[in-house]
C-alpha cells in the first residue's frame, strides 16, 4: 500500500500556534537507521497521536524529539526555538516533558519527594498569559491514587501507580507539551481511564501532549490528529476520525 497523506481537520484549528515542528527528523542506534525524514508538528493545546506497530519508530521518535539519542539529523523547533541538537535537559527547561515507557521512579524517593525532583517555575505562554501551573495538591486530585500515598516510596508502588508518579513528576515542570511513550500499555483498566481523564484535562488547560500509542481506542478517545508510522516513516497523517473511518490503513499499519 502506497504511502497516504490526508490533510487533518482537528478542533484546534489551522491556525493555532505550533509549538513543536520536526522535518527532516532522522535517528540512529549505532549503525542502525531507525527514522527516515519524519515530519511531523504539534499544536498549542492539542493531542495528537504517533501510531504503529510495535517497532514503528514510535518510542524512538519521542526520544530523538527530546535529545536522547546521540545520532539524529533533521531540525526540531520548539516554541521557535532551534532544539536539533540540544541536551534534553535543554528541552526540559524550555517546557518540553518527556514521560518515558519504562517510568523511571526513584524507587527510594517517596511520592512527593520524585514530585520535588521535576519542580520548574511558573510560566507563560508567548501571548503573555499564564501557563498552568503545577503543585502536588493539584495533582493529587488529577490522580487521586497518588494522594493516597504521599508518603510510599516509589519502589513499593504497582506499575499503574508507578506510571501516574512519572506523569505528575513531569506535570511539575510545568511543562508547554507532552511527550508521553505508551501510557496505556500494561495498566489496569482503571489506570487507562484515568490517564484518558487527565489527557483530556491537560487539553483543556492548553497543554499539548505528543502521545505514542497502540490502542487505538485509548488514541481515539483524546486525540485530534493521528500520524502511523510504519518501519521509522510517517505513512498516513489525518484527523483522529479520518483514522477511526479509514479501515484499510490501520488493517494495514495497526492491525496486529
Amino acid at each position: 500500500m502506497a504511502a497516504t497523506t490526508t490533510a487533518p481537520t482537528t478542533a484546534s484549528g489551522g491556525d493555532s500556534e505550533v509549538l513543536l515542528r520536526a522535518t527532516g527528523l532522522q535517528a540512529w542506534y549505532g549503525a542502525a537507521q531507525i527514522l527516515y525524514d519524519v515530519d511531523l508538528d504539534v499544536k498549542r493545546g492539542e493531542v495528537v497521536a504517533l501510531m504503529g506497530r510495535n517497532g514503528a519508530g514510535k518510542s524512538t521518535t519521542l526520544k530523538a524529539l527530546m535529545g536522547m539519542l546521540a545520532k539524529r539529523r533533521g531540525r526540531i523547533e520548539f516554541r521557535g526555538e532551534d532544539i536539533s541538537l540540544t541536551e534534553p535537559h535543554h528541552a526540559a527547561r524550555l517546557g518540553l516533558g518527556f514521560v518515558p515507557e519504562d517510568r523511571r521512579v526513584f524507587t527510594d524517593l517517596s511520592v512527593l519527594e520524585n514530585l520535588e525532583v521535576g519542580r520548574q517555575g511558573a510560566r507563560r505562554w508567548s501571548d503573555g498569559t499564564e501557563a498552568p501551573l503545577w503543585t502536588p495538591e493539584r495533582l493529587f486530585k488529577l490522580f487521586p491514587n497518588l494522594g493516597e500515598m504521599p508518603d510510599r516510596p516509589g519502589g513499593r508502588m504497582s506499575g499503574g501507580e508507578q506510571q501516574m508518579l512519572t506523569v505528575a513528576r513531569t506535570l511539575m515542570g510545568n511543562p508547554y507539551l507532552v511527550l508521553l511513550d505508551e501510557p496505556s500499555e500494561g495498566v489496569a483498566p482503571l489506570i487507562v481511564e484515568q490517564m484518558a481523564h487527565m489527557i483530556l484535562e491537560l487539553k483543556s488547560q492548553g497543554v499539548s501532549i505528543l502521545l505514542s500509542e497502540q490502542n487505538m481506542h485509548f488514541a481515539a478517545l483524546v486525540s485530534d490528529r493521528a500520524y502511523v508510522l510504519e518501519k521509522g516513516q510517517i505513512r498516513y497523517h489525518a484527523s483522529m476520525t479520518e483514522l477511526e473511518a479509514n479501515d484499510e490503513v490501520r488493517r494495514h499499519y495497526l492491525s496486529v
